[in-house]
């Protein structure tokens, strides 16, 4: 039962270093031939998928900031008409902080749009020079200040765990973040991802990554100013005042169902996993020959989706419940977790379990992947 929408706008304002969507730049975008295939996308979603109301919509991918006021109205027209809309549906819309978007705000929040997600990624210019981004710290301040404004609520990233990037460094430029006022934080390690620029530069030796330890440190200190502050984790790497936790992503993390459309989204609904062509003109012939993007529609067997279940509730600092886990893919505890596993590892402090639900402790967080790999059942993630 799809009580989220997610919908994937894939066209990037340059050649991203740490993404693998080089191929979504364009120079010019046919918006209206772009509306109709969106719509159609959409309404093959509701046919298979017909529940609601909508809890949430997600507009992401590339710059879905750079979407016209006027197509992302009617795309929200179109998905209240189909599946009703909750009265406190969020609706949240990726950007970036460049005063071009920015300058959009206003037209968007009046198209329905009421959270923003801002990829600030560094308060520090050098920096976002090394990230490859187009924006000054100046020109996303201004956009984050015009953004407080017009949305209801804001929210925006940062990158930390860079190159060399020292304790006090962080300190003082996540306390000048936390000092801007919104409730809601995303925090990433900087990762090096396969086939990026990033991982081409680390294999010829422009950039070393920042050594395990030092990097725990710094999550550690991130957990430390964050809660002092009142924005505490309630995922590994989100941060949120009470209440205002993003909806649209505790839809993934708790494994619920969700519809996606565009180029490249994914979905989860009616225990089948879908995918839709990453390429837009593929994704605009099969909208054209079939009505629908899609590339991959599959049934996902119990072991799997429970697997995929697990790796992302223990994200969750609420955790996972196992027995109703249990009960929704008919698998006994023991079919899902390690038991003597999980055993050691609340011994030494990484997870807690209370009646039926397990979680990763704040120390347990900072070595999260491996503990994953300890504590799902062999059996599980091998079926």
């Amino acid at each position: 039962m799809a009580r989220a929408l997610y919908i994937h706008w894939p066209f990037c304002l340059k050649k991203c270093p740490y993404c693998d969507f080089n191929s979504h730049v364009r120079a010019e975008v046919d918006h209206a031939l772009w509306e109709r295939a969106m719509l159609a996308d959409m309404r093959h979603e509701h046919v298979v998928s017909d529940s609601g109301p909508l809890t949430s919509i997600f507009f992401g991918g590339g710059t879905p900031s750079l979407m016209p006021p006027g197509l992302v109205a009617r795309l929200l027209v179109e998905a209240e008409q189909l599946w009703g809309f909750d009265p406190g549906i969020e609706i949240t819309l990726e950007a970036n902080p460049s005063s071009v978007e920015a300058g959009k705000f206003a037209d968007l929040n009046a198209a329905g749009v009421n959270r923003v997600s801002l990829g600030l990624q560094s308060l520090d210019d050098r920096t976002l020079g090394f990230l490859g981004r187009l924006h000054s710290v100046e020109e996303s301040l201004e956009a984050l200040g015009i953004a407080q404004r017009v949305f209801e609520r804001v929210s925006f990233d940062l990158i930390y765990a860079r190159p060399k990037q020292s304790e006090a460094q962080w300190r003082a430029e996540l306390a000048r973040a936390l000092s801007f006022g919104t409730q809601h934080l995303s925090l990433y390690q900087l990762t090096i991802e396969p086939g990026t620029r990033f991982a081409t530069d680390v294999r010829r030796g422009v950039f070393s990554p920042l050594e395990d330890d030092p990097a725990a440190d710094l999550f550690a200190v991130t957990q430390e100013m964050t809660s002092a502050a009142g924005l505490p984790a309630y995922e590994i790497s989100n941060h949120a005042a009470a209440g205002q936790e993003s909806r649209h992503n505790l839809t993934y993390w708790r494994y619920q169902d969700y519809a996606g459309i565009g180029p490249g989204a994914h979905g989860r609904r009616a225990g089948c996993a879908t995918q839709r062509h990453k390429k837009p003109e593929n994704w605009l012939s099969a909208i054209e020959q079939h009505r629908c993007g899609l590339s991959e529609e599959r049934p996902l067997v119990p072991a799997e989706a429970a697997t995929e279940a697990l790796l992302m509730g223990l994200r969750l600092r609420e955790g996972i419940d196992l027995t109703a886990l249990g009960q929704r893919f008919d698998l006994r505890r023991d079919a899902l977790v390690d038991q003597e596993r999980l055993d050691f590892y609340r011994n030494l402090g990484f997870v807690w379990e209370r009646g039926g639900r397990i979680g990763a402790t704040q120390a347990g967080m900072g070595v999260l992947d491996a503990l994953l790999g300890e504590l799902v059942a062999s059996d599980l993630v091998a079926s």
